[in-house]
């Protein structure tokens, strides 16, 4: 978990879907597949995928992951290849990219340009840490305002993903409420990582409830506790989190794009676990 966090702010961040079809990209019939689309966040093979993304993304799309979430890593969003070298890259595997993380204070128009040029709905502010006090969290508003702003001019959209610090009071106002409250409805969206909201001790449907139709993406990522009272992320199926369950609800809410994300490996690998979500996943409905 840590390690996430040391990575984001390493690669300069201020602060990752792959469908499930009947058919996929290699003509492999799969059965009891999910009634929507479901997407991976790259991130997931962050230890393996440099130097090996077509080698790594191939292996996705044979587990039948059809959309694509990607990151801002040491190669950039698109791998080292041009924004449209990427996108016939992946769609020829039968992959869309339909969103990516990045950072949006570092010439954000240009990525938004890029990004509108190959279709992706989505430009994501994957991390801004904890703040010092809530004026600095109606700041980030004001930004993610002006970000949504310049995503509306070229046809995309703009989201911010959470983690666990946002949802910490702080004087009696949870952080996230006021990044929430303080961003325009039309132009700021939000992905919600159900992983790190409820390790901060919050039921994902109660807090979209409290705000509807905000939340249009979400990180699947499953959570098993650890010997010494800590948590971290899994095969998704085996933890905690009823994603059985609570899948068909966030649909109800509003939420269109489900994206598996896994950041620890207890006793796996990065590709084995990739492929073990979707296998998973596969037994899901929504």
């Amino acid at each position: 978990m840590q390690k996430r966090r040391d990575f984001i702010k390493a690669a300069g961040f201020f602060g990752g879907c792959v469908a499930l079809n009947p058919v996929n990209a290699f003509g492999l019939n799969n059965q009891h597949l999910v009634t929507k689309p479901f997407g991976i966040q790259l991130y997931t093979l962050r230890d393996i995928i440099i130097g090996k993304e077509e080698e790594t993304i191939k292996s996705l799309a044979s587990f039948g992951y059809t959309q694509l979430e990607s990151y801002e890593g040491p190669k950039g969003v698109y791998w080292g290849m041009s924004p449209s070298t990427f996108k016939n890259f992946t769609e020829d595997l039968g992959i869309k990219m339909i969103s990516t993380h990045c950072d949006v204070y570092a010439d954000f128009e240009k990525k938004v340009e890029e990004a509108a040029s190959i279709g992706l709905k989505y430009l994501i502010c994957p991390w801004v840490g904890p703040q010092k006090s809530i004026d600095d969290y109606k700041k980030i508003a004001d930004e993610f305002n002006a970000c949504g702003e310049i995503a509306k001019k070229h046809g995309i959209k703009f989201a911010y993903h959470n983690h666990d610090y946002s949802f910490v009071p702080m004087n009696g106002i949870i952080p996230q409420d006021v990044m929430m409250n303080n961003t325009n409805k039309d132009t700021v969206d939000f992905e919600m990582d159900m992983y790190w909201t409820v390790a901060a001790g919050v039921d994902p449907l109660t807090y979209m409830e409290k705000h509807p139709g905000r939340f249009k993406l979400v990180h699947v990522k499953d959570m098993t506790k650890l010997a010494n009272g800590d948590h971290e992320s899994c095969v998704i199926g085996k933890g905690t989190i009823d994603y059985k369950s609570l899948l068909p609800q966030i649909a109800k809410r509003g939420v269109k794009h489900m994206i598996v994300e896994q950041e620890a490996y207890t006793g796996t690998n990065e590709l084995d676990a990739a492929r073990d979500d979707a296998a998973y996943v596969k037994t899901l409905k929504w």
